[in-house]
């Protein structure tokens, strides 16, 4: 009996391949993004590969953190790794929702499944004195005193 290794290929869709320069975010852009995004899944798929999806969503949880602001005072806060878990799983519902769509369009027979991540964080990190990677949209000086 011979075993063979099964061809596992891991993708990686960055938070900004949902969300396209010059759109605002809107889930609809989100889920046509998603398709675009899933048609070189699905040829990962036929070619035999067993595909792994990661995905970012920095522009995501920065919008979601812009909302948690502006409704200050009328809804309870939401601390960042609520907003992280929130986006994580829209995203893996628009992703999860559009391949199991598209593989049953194709008469692929595959389980998709979305998997929430929890990361442990150290406060003394090195990386934060040198912080690189933002979340959200950038302001000027005068839109970011509106918020502060």
């Amino acid at each position: 009996m011979s075993k063979t290794r099964k061809k596992i290929i891991v993708v990686a869709l960055g938070g900004n391949a949902l969300v396209q320069d010059g759109e605002k975010g809107t889930i609809q852009e989100q889920f046509a993004n998603t398709q675009k995004s899933v048609e070189g899944i699905i040829y990962c798929i036929k070619k035999g590969f067993e595909v792994v999806i990661t995905h970012g969503n920095g522009p995501q949880v920065g919008n979601m953190l812009l909302m948690v602001e502006l409704s200050h005072g009328i809804v309870p806060e939401l601390p960042l790794g609520m907003c992280v878990a929130d986006t994580e799983g829209t995203i893996g519902y628009m992703i999860q929702q559009t391949l199991a769509n598209r593989l049953q369009k194709e008469h692929i027979k595959k389980c998709v499944v979305t998997i929430l991540t929890q990361v442990v964080v150290d406060k003394d990190d090195n990386a934060f004195k040198n912080p690189t990677k933002p979340i959200g949209p950038f302001f000027t000086e005068e839109e970011a005193k509106k918020y502060t």
